[in-house]
Order: structure tokens, then sequence, then C-alpha cells
């Protein structure tokens, strides 16, 4: 960890210790924990949402994501507790003025823990702290997080009490409907009850059981059934809080048949795979005016532009930032070329101005 990464760290329990009015970059006077509520955030924050997916949603990706829509919201990956407090803050935490509304998705299991990373999540400027009890990884788990808290509801509830207690973002969870073979509703649903007592408002629930033995993190993601109707019961017994659904959502017909009961949807990698869906969101979902002369065209021009302006300032690769793209002329003449130009190492030294010249010149021979 580096001084100055250390210095906000200190400070910050300073803060949370009482020893200082406020921590660093606060941009309030007051003390969050004498708050006697937070004001309530509206349901519309979550109608839409890109998945936190480890690897991918970066913020070169999640820049991108937003010049295709102005309204949704995007998530980081998830960050673990002790990447921030003993890792760099600032490679882990910075991002774009421009990808607001964004949320920091953390990893964790001990209360104290969370609550400094989520005031370190709060001091960057994120929308909303979530935190992640649905991923099933078996390296996740040896870090006693992700999916298997849900076999812990009382430590969940203690490690949302404790974030709550130190921000004035909305805290959230994400979540499976159970764990291994257990298919009861009761199981999801007495999480659920015991978690919001704590002051979550917001569940994101993920459509599937999360088996911890025997699946990889690809298989717990299409071997375990879809039962939606297990998040429009939580709905239905929970009618205060935002229930938002995730897993297996990949067309428009879908995700407003989902909003019809639901406060949102969650998408994944049909995001990623498929990103111009997103340019029609805002118009659909929101009732927006489309993004003024928005083709993938212009998206491809204004990613060319922020690669130069990263690679200027923070030494970035372009190939770092093109992965993320790969998928914007996807169902076109001519995409499986303009992939393969953009993901061609051995263009790495051109500028990424003349890759993109490149790659259009390759799609028109196929035309």
């Amino acid at each position: 960890m580096g001084k100055i990464d250390q210095l906000v760290v200190a400070v910050l329990e300073a803060w949370l210790e009482g020893k200082v009015s406020k921590a660093p970059g606060a941009k309030t006077g007051w003390d969050n924990r004498c708050m006697p509520s937070l004001t309530p955030v509206p349901a519309s924050h979550w109608k839409l949402s890109v998945a936190p997916m480890m690897d991918w949603t970066d913020r070169h990706c999640r820049y991108f994501h937003r010049l295709l829509s102005k309204n949704v919201l995007l998530y980081t990956e998830m960050v673990t507790t002790g990447a921030l407090l003993h890792g760099d803050v600032a490679r882990h935490l910075r991002f774009n003025a421009q990808e607001h509304p964004v949320a920091l998705q953390l990893g964790g299991s001990e209360p104290a823990d969370l609550a400094r990373c989520a005031k370190l999540g709060e001091l960057w400027e994120y929308d909303e702290i979530n935190l992640n009890c649905g991923c099933p990884s078996e390296r996740v788990q040896r870090g006693a997080f992700g999916a298997c808290l849900m076999a812990e509801p009382q430590l969940v509830a203690d490690c949302v009490k404790a974030m709550v207690d130190v921000v004035a973002v909305p805290i959230t969870v994400k979540h499976r409907i159970g764990i291994d073979k257990n298919e009861s509703y009761e199981f999801v649903r007495d999480f659920v009850g015991a978690v919001s007592e704590a002051g979550c408002p917001t569940f994101i629930v993920h459509a599937r059981n999360a088996w911890l033995k025997g699946l990889s993190p690809k298989e717990n993601r299409e071997v375990p059934p879809l039962r939606y109707e297990l998040v429009q019961r939580l709905k239905a017994e929970f009618p205060g809080l935002n229930i938002v659904v995730n897993g297996g959502i990949t067309t428009p017909e879908q995700v407003a048949e989902q909003l019809r009961g639901l406060d949102g949807v969650m998408v994944g990698r049909e995001a990623y795979h498929n990103p111009w869906w997103l340019a029609s969101w805002d118009a659909a979902f929101y009732g927006a005016e489309p993004i003024a002369e928005l083709t993938r065209e212009t998206v491809e021009e204004q990613m060319v532009h922020y690669m130069a302006q990263e690679a200027a300032a923070h030494g970035t690769p372009w190939s770092s930032i093109a992965r993320h793209m790969l998928g914007l002329r996807h169902g076109l003449p001519g995409a499986r070329r303009w992939r393969q130009v953009w993901s061609d190492h051995k263009l790495k030294d051109l500028q990424p101005r003349d890759v993109m010249l490149l790659s259009h010149s390759e799609v028109q021979k196929t035309a």
C-alpha cells in the first residue's frame, strides 16, 4: 500500500472512531451516524442496470456503456475489502465522472472492514454501495463471502448495519434465491427479511440457486434453473422494498415483462456481448429522447478519443479498452473481421485511430 493510501485509511479509521469530525474529502459537515433517517432513493434508480462482472465491468467498460445509455445504472467489478484496506485504493476506485450513476460492489464479511470500505466508496463519490452475497466461486468462498453468506443472514445484517451507520448513499445486497439444492422460498424470504431490518431497502436477486460445490462459476450461471416466480413472490411479500431481478434476461420483451411486477432488471452478459442493445434503453424504458447522433461509428470514434486520453494520462494500452467494445457491431456484416482487427495484438504499436481506420477498411471489403 502506498503512503497516500495508508494516510487515507488512517484518517478514515480516525473518522469512524469519532476522532475527527469528517473524513477527508467529505462534502458535508454532519455525522452520518447521527442522522435519524436516510432520504429514500427513487425505485427508478434501479430500473435498468448492467451487472457487476469480474474482469469485465472495469472503468473502461463502464465508460463505453455510458456512451450508449445516459440512464442505466452501472456497477463495478467486485472489489474485496482486503484489496481496499491493504492495496492501491486509487487503482481500485478511480472512475470517470461520466459514469454516474455508478455503484461500487464490495466483497467481504467483516462488518468493520465493510464499513471502512463503504466510506471509502462514498468519499470517491460512488452513488451506491452493494454487498456481494451471490458469487459462488471457490476462491470467493475461501474468503468467507459471496453466496455462502446467505447461510448467515444475521452476519449479513450486521454487515449492512455497519455500512448504513457510516454512509448516506444507498446500501444494497445482490444475492441468489438459494444455495446448493435448498429450493424453498422460505430460505430466501427469511434472508431478505432479516437483512432488510438492518437498513437495506434494495435487493438484487439472481433468480438461480448458487451451488457451492460441484459447479464452476460458469455452470452456476447455466445449470441451476431460473425461477423468476420466487423473485415476484418476494416483491409481493415485501412491497416496500425495491426488488430487482437478474439472470438469463436477454431480450426487451423479457425486460418489459419483469418490469410489470418488479422495480428493476439487471442484465449481465447480454449487455456485454451485445452492447448496442443499451442504445435503445433510454427511449424504450425511460421515455427519454435517444442520444443525439448516436451511431456505432460515433461511439467508436468517442472510444478512440478516450483511448488516446487514457494512454496520455495513465499509459493505458488501447487494447485494454478496446476489448470491451468488441460486440459493438454484433450481427452486422463484417463484424467478425472488425473484431479481429481490434483484438489483433500485432497492431499494439499503432495509434488507436489508425487501428479504427484499418478496421473500417476491412469491413468495406466484406460489403
